[in-house]
């Protein structure tokens, strides 16, 4: 006698647990859980008011036969004159108004009566119920699809988005709801995202064009230098080395601060500001008389929770740029009042539809030139860094006859 060995995943199989198999019959997408919801609760309804025209059917039926029938057991044959007005005839017996016969047959023929009215009732209520529940999973799966078609496109688009096509929207067409509102909040969403990604990448390629320029002039000037051994020549290039190496110097120092700010305040004391912008205003009053630029000074007192450092960083670039961007015998004024810090100057008119723009990393009104003393454009995107991480608001203005005003509003 031979026995047939089993395989061992077939000895050790165990059944599944009850949670397990009923966690596989439930609906698997929001779909067929929203059509079980809409459905269920139809069929629930159905049945409820079912139920409810069977109670009421039942009472009602119970007292319109009792007060309009009587059965009576059958007898002898009635001559047609003999039968009472109002009288209806059947096989078996003879329906008489109640007030012809007994108590008895009445209460026999109108359980009779009632009984066949109520199961042809839960006849007809049972097929229509179970018809109601083919239409109303048919209905529940349509509006479930209807509802959730939005949430759909969303998803679509999601999948499809890369750094590339960040300029795609939903732009769902619909009356207003809280799906239309989700679409246009993703749209919203998709456009800060699109600006956040062009300002990246312009950023990484103004950045490496600002360090690739004194790379070059470097070495330019170590080649030249090195093809001729002349004493003044080798000083000109070592006196070019040195510009360019401060440049880039100064150019990294200023995207350290930049990435720094990007990621908030690391502690905080109380600042006093009036102290702050005093001093870093005064450090500029030789580079002004020298341009004969009249600088105007006006503070009030005010304390504000930060950096010192990167404060006095803020103040700085302000008056640096309102000195550096001016004309001959110019103009610059500094305020502090209440709690908004706002430095004026005279110089070259600025377009009002590019002012915003100048926040913007790299960003220059003009050109560069390369010349000695100019800026990376990165002064105001740093102010404006400071000022975020501070939970202040750097705005700016073109003034009418020329010029720029940038105020801080702080908190």
């Amino acid at each position: 006698m031979t026995r047939r060995l089993l395989p061992m995943t077939a000895m050790t199989r165990r059944p599944l647990p009850m949670t397990a198999m009923v966690r596989r019959l439930l609906p698997t997408t929001e779909r067929a859980r929203l059509t079980a919801l809409y459905g269920g609760l139809l069929l629930l309804a159905g049945g409820v008011l079912a139920g409810v025209i069977y109670a009421l059917v039942q009472d009602d039926l119970d007292a319109r036969f009792g007060r309009a029938v009587t059965p009576v057991p059958r007898g002898p044959r009635m001559n047609p004159d003999e039968v009472p007005p109002g009288s209806v005839r059947g096989d078996e017996y003879t329906v008489v108004p109640a007030n012809e016969v007994g108590e008895a047959a009445r209460t026999r023929t109108v359980a009779a009566l009632t009984a066949t009215t109520l199961s042809r009732l839960l006849t007809v209520s049972g097929v229509a119920l179970g018809v109601f529940a083919v239409l109303s999973l048919f209905l529940a799966w349509w509006m479930a699809g209807r509802v959730l078609r939005p949430v759909g496109v969303i998803t679509a688009t999601a999948r499809k988005l890369s750094g590339e096509n960040l300029h795609q929207r939903i732009d769902l067409k619909g009356p207003p709801g809280e799906l239309k509102a989700l679409a246009d909040t993703f749209d919203q969403m998709l456009g800060r995202l699109e600006q956040l990604v062009t300002a990246q990448q312009r950023f990484a390629a103004n950045a490496a064009h600002e360090l690739r320029t004194p790379l070059a002039v470097q070495r330019a000037a170590a080649e030249i230098g090195l093809a001729d051994a002349d004493p003044e020549r080798v000083a000109w290039i070592r006196a070019e080395l040195i510009k360019a190496a401060d440049s880039s110097e100064r150019l990294i120092e200023s995207l350290l601060l930049l990435a720094a700010t990007d990621q908030g305040v690391q502690r905080r004391e109380d600042v006093e500001m009036n102290e702050t912008v005093a001093v870093v205003t005064a450090g500029f009053s030789d580079e002004a008389r020298e341009r004969a630029i009249t600088v105007t000074t006006t503070v009030e007192p005010l304390r504000v929770p930060g950096d010192p450092v990167l404060l006095a960083h803020l103040v700085r670039n302000l008056v640096a740029n309102a000195v550096a961007y001016n004309h001959q015998g110019g103009r610059v004024r500094v305020q502090l009042t209440g709690r908004v810090l706002r430095v004026s100057n005279t110089g070259p008119e600025i377009p009002a539809d590019t002012v915003h723009r100048l926040f913007e990393p790299f960003r220059r009104l003009n050109e560069r030139t390369h010349t000695a003393g100019e800026g990376a454009g990165l002064g105001l995107s740093i102010v404006a860094s400071i000022a975020r991480a501070h939970g202040a608001e750097a705005t700016a203005d073109a003034n009418p006859d020329g010029g720029l005003s940038v105020s801080v509003r702080f908190p």
